[in-house]
């Protein structure tokens, strides 16, 4: 049997989904034994131009992580794209716009201004700003293009298969290799695989009351969460409800946090943050407007908290100009 031809790319992320890969350990080595790599920045010296000179289709599959924020990202998205007979969304990044996504708040010159001339650790009195484009006396020097917003992967090429989690679980992982590796028959094009279809909810094993009311909302570096009681019941904000499961309840269960919504939206949601308010809206203990806002004010980022992995594929998207 030949190998497959495999190629991971890492866009902007955090480099975590790349890692998470090695997370499987000795499977790695049945990885290697099935499959030849052919671009894997984070642990191989490939470069863009031998992906270049692949005919179109040739690899099998493509794992990208990460979300597309410049011109390279997407150059290398479409080039993938072509290259691939498979291309996966590969972590929460690419599946709906991740953590990079949460830029979109705001426009790109508050982003650049904020980073190249007014964060406390900056020295640029001449207010210097990166360019695409710069002449120096040797030659013009180019970098990427910043984009005025993030997308996630398949806002910008067509997806096959959406893998979510920041990172995905390691046995998730697995399980996805294995069956890429194993030739059996895939699921339909656009399938989320490594993750069920019900909400984490479904599968927290936290007493849950049926009378949920939140007269606070509590932050949990201020508090030692009970270990056996929900975390909504304890006002503390948990994104199981509009979350998918299929994560093993690492955050949840083995760390004792609240799900941060990090393996993206169940399929009978649209918007995981405006689900989440209307979720949560219920809930608060009081009718009077005064009081709720004093209870809503006790989060001081909610549009953060709610959207923290999925901006780019929110009815919001970005900041409006």
């Amino acid at each position: 049997m030949s190998k497959l031809n495999l190629g991971i790319y890492w866009a902007a992320s955090c480099g975590g989904c790349d890692v998470a890969i090695l997370d499987i350990h000795e499977k790695i080595l049945d990885v290697n034994d099935a499959c030849r790599i052919h671009l894997w920045p984070i642990a191989m010296d490939f470069k863009y131009e031998d992906i270049k000179e692949l005919e179109d289709s040739f690899l099998d599959v493509t794992l990208f992580n990460g979300a597309i924020r410049n011109s390279e990202n997407e150059e290398l998205a479409r080039l993938l794209r072509r290259k691939s007979k498979v291309m996966v969304s590969f972590g929460s990044c690419a599946h709906t716009g991740g953590i990079p996504a949460l830029a979109n708040l705001y426009d790109k010159t508050d982003l650049l201004n904020r980073v190249y001339v007014e964060s406390e650790s900056t020295v640029n009195p001449e207010k210097i700003i990166p360019t695409p484009k710069t002449e120096v006396e040797e030659s013009c020097l180019e970098i990427p293009e910043f984009y005025d917003r993030v997308y996630s992967l398949a806002q910008v090429v067509d997806v096959d298969y959406f893998v979510p989690g920041c990172p995905p679980n390691p046995e998730r992982i697995w399980e996805v290799l294995e069956l890429i590796i194993s030739g059996k028959e895939l699921p339909p094009k656009g399938s989320v695989i490594g993750a069920t279809n019900k909400s984490l909810c479904d599968e927290c094993e936290r007493e849950k009351k049926d009378d949920k009311k939140i007269a606070e909302f509590r932050r949990i570096d201020r508090m030692i969460p009970d270990p056996e009681i929900c975390f909504l019941d304890q006002g503390l904000i948990c994104l199981g409800p509009v979350t998918r499961g299929g994560c093993g309840l690492q955050c949840v269960k083995q760390s004792a946090m609240p799900c941060r919504g990090c393996y993206g939206l169940p399929p009978d949601i649209s918007d995981q943050g405006a689900k989440m308010i209307s979720s949560l809206a219920p809930l608060i203990d009081s009718n009077d407007p005064d009081k709720i806002k004093e209870i809503l004010d006790q989060q001081p980022d909610l549009a953060g908290y709610f959207y923290r992995f999925s901006m780019s594929e929110s009815y919001l998207e970005r900041k409006k100009p």
